[in-house]
């Protein structure tokens, strides 16, 4: 048996601070360092819970070559946590190149579960949710429209993640390709704020204002089959 530290991957709020876990507190106070997304973010979180720890960045700009450091400090038993900006880390967030490495290297990762804007968004939906899609932020350019035109085709309920710069010409992109289909936008979930649309994409984009686009968006989208099995 190994003398290896344990690494931690716990899920943060997604907006309102309240949404912790005991656990997870219990955790952020035990190890012996915290990686983040951005370290002020999450500095606000322990700021509010009164932790005081040593913390360090982990992105996608540099995730690879600060691995080894992190994995070193583990193999000597030090503990570690892995937190994402809001949520469940890994879901659309830097950290899968590290939790591979850890397991790679002999290294418990044990997940500390907590929030996730992904299964909120579906529970307040009235979608299915028996089986679901999850893509992510679709790309920008290259590859769009064929994973749109792919989407088109599911059965069951796609959910995505869009940035307030780009949800409108999602919705008009929808627009096109299914304009009848059950659509959710839904934006600062958990939060004061909090909004969900729900209609075709026409109707969304009809109740968006400037006022209602900042912050980034998770988005739902209906299988082909949604109207037939609701109405038969």
């Amino acid at each position: 048996m190994n003398n290896f530290g344990q690494f931690y991957v716990i899920g943060t709020p997604i907006g309102n601070l309240k949404d912790i876990t005991i656990r997870a507190l219990d955790i952020l106070n035990s190890v012996d360092f915290i990686l983040c997304e951005d370290t002020r973010q999450t500095g606000i979180l322990l700021k509010h819970y009164q932790i005081s720890k040593e913390t360090h960045s982990l992105n996608a700009r540099n995730e690879k070559y600060k691995l080894k450091y992190f994995i070193s400090r583990l193999m000597m038993g030090e503990n570690a946590a892995l937190v994402s900006d809001a949520g469940t880390p890994l879901i659309s967030d830097p950290g899968v190149f590290l939790v591979a490495e850890a397991h790679k290297n002999g290294i418990q990762v044990n997940s500390i579960p907590g929030p996730s804007s992904v299964t909120a968004a579906l529970s307040i939906s009235g979608f299915p949710s028996d089986s679901f899609s999850f893509f992510g932020f679709l790309p920008q350019k290259k590859g769009r429209q064929k994973i749109l035109a792919e989407i088109s085709d599911y059965d069951h309920t796609i959910v995505l993640f869009e940035s307030s710069h780009r949800i409108e010409k999602l919705l008009k992109e929808l627009s096109g390709l299914i304009p009848e289909r059950y659509v959710m936008v839904a934006r600062e979930i958990t939060k004061k704020f909090e909004e969900s649309l729900r209609g075709n994409p026409a109707q969304i984009l009809s109740q968006l204002t400037a006022q209602k686009t900042k912050g980034e968006f998770v988005v739902l989208i209906t299988g082909k089959k949604y109207k037939q099995s609701i109405d038969q």
